[in-house]
């Protein structure tokens, strides 16, 4: 007899998922397969740079597609006022932040399955943003973040990953 999954049992990725965290704010593509094998499991694009109004959104996101987030972690120089937590949907997420300066967001569902989401600079034109998000969630993608940001000209060779545009 199967049981169906309690809120901390983990879930693969759906099949399909393009939405808008909040109508009119960020934007977010999970890959669309359940085999996690690539470099990138998907693609957020955020509307600015001020993670007090973006990440609760994320977060919320990614919780009703696989499951609790614990930890989220960011590029200190590519954000406003980096905190060490917050708390959505009365759970407390934990900020881990580094000068990597990748182009990336690590959320962490549980202790130890991490998710790679490329971020698109807030400021990126419509088009170069949603090839960039295409490219990311591809079944064939073996490019990185920031390689796939200079190929889609959201930042240039040589320049600082972590304040692209």
């Amino acid at each position: 007899m199967n049981h169906p999954p309690g809120p901390d049992s983990p879930r693969l990725l759906p099949d399909t998922i393009r939405t808008s965290a909040k109508p009119g704010t960020a934007l977010i593509r999970l890959r669309t397969t359940h085999v996690r094998d690539g470099v990138l499991d998907g693609a957020w694009w955020p509307r600015s740079r001020d993670l007090d109004a973006e990440l609760p959104y994320l977060i919320s996101a990614l919780t009703a597609h696989i499951g609790p987030v614990t930890r989220v972690g960011l590029d200190a120089a590519a954000w406003d006022d980096l905190p060490t937590r917050v708390i959505v949907d009365d759970r407390t997420v934990h900020i881990d932040s580094s000068p990597v300066g990748d182009s990336t967001v690590l959320v962490t569902r549980g202790e130890r399955d991490h998710f790679s989401l490329l971020v698109v600079p807030p400021d990126a034109a419509p088009e170069a943003a949603r090839t960039a998000m295409a490219r990311a969630v591809g079944a064939d993608n073996v490019t990185d973040a920031v390689h796939i940001l200079m190929e889609t000209s959201l930042i240039e060779t040589g320049s600082d990953p972590s304040r692209p545009g």
